[in-house]
């Protein structure tokens, strides 16, 4: 790891440590004004330190770093699970970046997410369409997304109150806002490099590595809570059978890690969006999501009915992650995916296209 990348990382850990985890332990109402301020604290000196900007290039006005970079700030700041658009904020300025616009004031989120999102391009440059399920929709105050004119896609950004807002929680209680668009015109608009297979492909990854740092939190809330619980006059970590559950906790967050961080590291050193990468992403976001299928439920085994309280932090990260598992698509849509592609290249290419890698 470089100087500056170990700086990145030491910066976004030490800013979420300070402000991040007393929001992530916020009791009561998870949209109480109090957590509201604290959130906006925490965005405060994310933006103050550029780390909204990791992957906007110096020219535009970014932070300049790498993509490697801005996965390490995502794996971290998916180890505190805290509801800031941060991820969106990256994902949204990587689109831009590539379009060569500049990131625009405010906070910005990315609104194509779903594969079913068309939203077409008028012969007055005015976009209508649906945009499903957009992450912290009610939140930003412009939207990134893909739009079409035909075959060709153009990269937009957008006032968010401009669309029709139909407002919506995912099981994390995050917003996932539907917003309708009517011929809206948009702030920038230009031709795109990005396809939407690209920009579906790059959100795996980031949720991918999201997830990864988040179970690695679970594995050790999960390991210091079966030590402190006494049951029978000794720690429950003690027993058998909970020590069973922990090592296949263990072995679940480490390969959501190993799977994630190669999938980040082949999008760093790659150019282009090929089959490899295909390969990496997918394998990465169906490997991960079964991690947290896995995961979760023995972390909820080990914590017993106090991890589902509302005064217990546990539950905050499963349900997090339990919803993050389907952005991007679920591990079942990848897996179809992914198989589709095996089969196309017939059988005699499936072992020199995983020697490869």
């Amino acid at each position: 790891m470089s100087d500056s990348s170990s700086l990145i990382a030491d910066t976004t850990r030490r800013i979420f440590r300070e402000l991040g985890r007393e929001l992530g332990r916020e009791l009561g109402d998870p949209k109480s004004q109090r957590n509201d301020s604290r959130r906006q604290a925490l965005w405060r000196a994310l933006d103050d330190a550029g780390l909204t900007r990791t992957w906007v290039p110096e020219r535009l006005g970014g932070a300049d770093a790498s993509l490697a970079d801005g996965f390490d700030v995502l794996r971290i700041a998916g180890e505190f699970a805290v509801d800031v658009p941060l991820a969106e904020q990256l994902l949204a300025g990587w689109l831009l970046s590539r379009a060569n616009l500049s990131l625009p004031e405010g906070v910005l989120t990315i609104a194509t997410v779903d594969r079913r999102d068309r939203i077409e391009l008028g012969s007055h440059d005015e976009l209508t369409g649906i945009a499903r399920a957009v992450p912290f929709g009610r939140v930003a105050t412009r939207c990134a997304l893909l739009a079409h004119r035909g075959e060709q896609s153009f990269t937009a950004v957008i006032n968010r109150a401009d669309c029709a807002l139909d407002e919506r929680d995912n099981i994390a209680h995050e917003s996932r806002d539907r917003l309708s668009l009517r011929a809206v015109k948009p702030l920038s608009l230009t031709p795109s490099s990005t396809s939407f297979d690209e920009l579906i492909l790059m959100g795996a990854a980031v949720r991918a590595v999201q997830m990864a740092g988040a179970l690695q939190s679970v594995l050790d809330l999960s390991a210091t809570y079966a030590n402190e619980r006494v049951a029978f006059e000794k720690p429950i970590g003690k027993f058998q059978a909970v020590q069973h559950s922990l090592a296949r906790l263990a072995g679940e967050t480490a390969a959501a890690v190993a799977a994630a961080s190669s999938a980040a590291d082949a999008i760093d050193s790659s150019p282009t969006f090929d089959e490899a990468i295909f390969l990496e992403v997918a394998s990465a976001k169906i490997r991960v999501g079964e991690a947290v299928t896995t995961g979760t439920a023995i972390a909820h085994q080990v914590h017993g009915a106090i991890g589902f309280t509302q005064e217990h932090i546990l539950h905050r990260y499963t349900q997090r992650l339990w919803a993050w598992r389907d952005d991007f698509g679920s591990e079942s849509d990848w897996a179809v995916r992914l198989g589709k592609l095996v089969s196309s290249n017939g059988a005699d290419a499936l072992w020199p296209m995983l020697a490869a890698r």
